[in-house]
């Protein structure tokens, strides 16, 4: 195997890295997390988004994000759940990406930040679809709970990436 890895590879890394990402997301739908607050989860896949950010890149992240929010939308939680989540997915990393290629910023604070954006991106896709800002108002509880969810997220991924061997890896992106 030389040092870049074959398109073969490639494809079997994000498969692999979607499975563990949909796994993760069909956990996370079994447990029953502050059922007062809607919309509250663990955003265990996450963890697998960040390794394929840090370790691959970019845009192998991004695919896995994607192929994970639309099969587990599809098994889970239909299209309203699809929309939620690839909102918050999309902006989330966005924010997580434009932070890593700063190289200002922890792995814990770009998760952490991962967390708030998702939550962010959701409310607003929330607020056109009811057709009020009003729901905004629910920011501050949210900015709180993805801050601590991606603190957890991200303290994990950094005991993760320590022990995973360097293998192949693509350039950051």
């Amino acid at each position: 195997m030389g040092s870049t890895p074959s398109s073969a590879e490639m494809v079997a890394r994000g498969a692999l890295l979607s499975s563990l990402a949909l796994l993760f997301s069909y956990v996370e739908a079994m447990i029953p997390f502050v059922p007062q607050i809607p919309g509250i989860k663990l955003g265990l896949a996450n963890i697998v988004v960040i390794i394929a950010l840090y370790r691959y890149s970019a845009r192998t992240a991004l695919v896995v994000n994607l192929v994970r929010i639309f099969l587990a939308g599809f098994l889970f939680s239909g299209v309203f759940g699809i929309l939620y989540s690839a909102s918050g997915a999309l902006l989330s990393l966005l924010v997580m990406t434009l932070l890593k290629k700063s190289g200002r910023f922890h792995l814990i604070s770009v998760s952490m930040a991962g967390g708030v954006f998702h939550n962010v991106g959701q409310l607003i896709v929330a607020s056109l679809l009811v057709g009020t800002s009003g729901i905004l108002s629910y920011l501050p509880v949210l900015w709180f709970i993805g801050m601590g969810m991606g603190s957890l997220v991200g303290v994990l991924d950094s005991l993760i990436l320590t022990r995973l061997p360097r293998g192949n890896t693509a350039a950051n992106g």
